[in-house]
C-alpha cells in the first residue's frame, strides 16, 4: 500500500484529529489484512485561510493476477447470469452521494467498517474468481447500488430486471436506504445459472450474506421492479457526457 494524506492545517486540533484518525484507520486495515506498506507522503496547509479542505487520504493497492485472460471484468457481458448482492446494506446515507446532491449536506457519522469480515469478503471473491464461478464484480461505493448497477449495465451493454423488495426486508430498510446507501463490505456479482448452488455455497462458508437481485438481460433496458425502467442510452448520457459539458 502506499499513500497520499492531503489535509488541512496541523496546528488546527480538529485537523489534527482527523489526519490521527485516517492514519489509525490505515494501519489498522493494513495489519488484518496484511498489506505491507511501501511508503507514502503527507500534503498540510490545504486551505485558503482557516478554511480547509475535507480530509482527502489517496490509497493506492497493487495485486498481481497470475493470468491477465482470466480477470473478472466489472460489467456484465452474458444474458441470463444472475445478480447476487454480497453483503449487509444498513441505513448509513450520512456523507453519502444522496445526501449531498439531494440535501447539500454532508455530515454526520461515515459507515461502519468491520475489518475481520473484509478480509472474509477478499477470500471469497479470490476463492470464487479461481474456480470460475464469477462472470463479473463490482464494488458497491460511491451513491450505492443505484451507481453500481448503473456502472454494470453500460459497460458492455448489458440490461438487467432487478426487484429490492426482498433487500429492503431482509435488512430493513426503505427503497431510498438500499439503492443510495453506502454501506462498507458489498460487491455485486453475476454468476452463470449453472454455478449458483456452488456460489452460494461459498458464501454460506465463508458466512458472507448473499441474496440475488436479478438477472441479465439483452434489452437495452434496466428495470427496478415496481419503480423505473431506464433505457440504457438514456443512462449513458450523463455517464458520459457530464465532464465534457462542464469543461467544454
Amino acid at each position: 500500500m502506499t499513500n497520499c494524506l492531503n489535509f488541512g492545517s496541523p496546528e488546527n486540533p480538529g485537523v489534527m484529529w482527523q489526519f490521527k484518525q485516517a492514519t489509525t484507520g490505515l494501519a489498522d486495515a493494513c495489519l488484518e489484512l496484511e498489506i505491507p506498506v511501501t511508503g507514502g507522503n503527507v500534503s498540510f496547509y490545504n486551505q485558503t485561510g482557516d478554511v480547509a479542505i475535507f480530509p482527502t487520504p489517496v490509497v493506492g493497492v497493487l495485486g498481481v493476477i497470475d493470468d491477465v485472460a482470466r480477470r473478472i471484468p466489472s460489467g456484465w457481458q452474458d444474458e441470463g447470469n444472475n445478480i447476487y448482492l454480497l453483503g449487509v446494506t444498513r441505513d448509513e446515507l450520512d456523507g453519502s452521494v444522496w445526501s449531498e446532491v439531494i440535501h447539500s449536506h454532508l455530515g454526520g457519522q461515515p459507515p461502519k467498517v468491520d475489518l475481520g469480515y473484509e478480509r472474509r469478503l477478499a477470500e471469497l471473491l479470490h476463492g470464487a474468481s479461481l474456480q470460475g464461478l464469477i462472470a463479473s464484480a463490482t464494488d458497491l461505493s460511491e451513491a450505492g447500488l443505484a451507481q453500481a448497477l448503473t456502472e454494470s449495465v453500460l459497460r458492455f451493454n448489458m440490461g438487467a430486471r432487478v426487484w429490492i423488495t426482498e433487500l429492503c426486508e431482509r435488512d430493513g430498510l426503505d427503497r431510498t436506504s438500499a439503492l443510495f446507501s453506502e454501506s462498507t463490505g458489498r460487491v455485486l456479482v453475476s454468476v452463470g445459472r449453472e454455478d449458483d448452488v456452488k456460489f452460494v455455497g461459498l458464501c454460506d462458508a465463508r458466512n458472507i450474506p448473499v441474496l440475488r437481485i436479478g438477472v441479465t438481460d439483452n434489452t437495452g433496458e434496466l428495470e427496478i421492479q415496481d419503480l423505473a425502467i431506464w433505457q440504457l442510452d438514456e443512462l449513458r448520457t450523463p455517464w458520459v457526457n457530464t465532464l465534457p459539458d462542464l469543461f467544454g
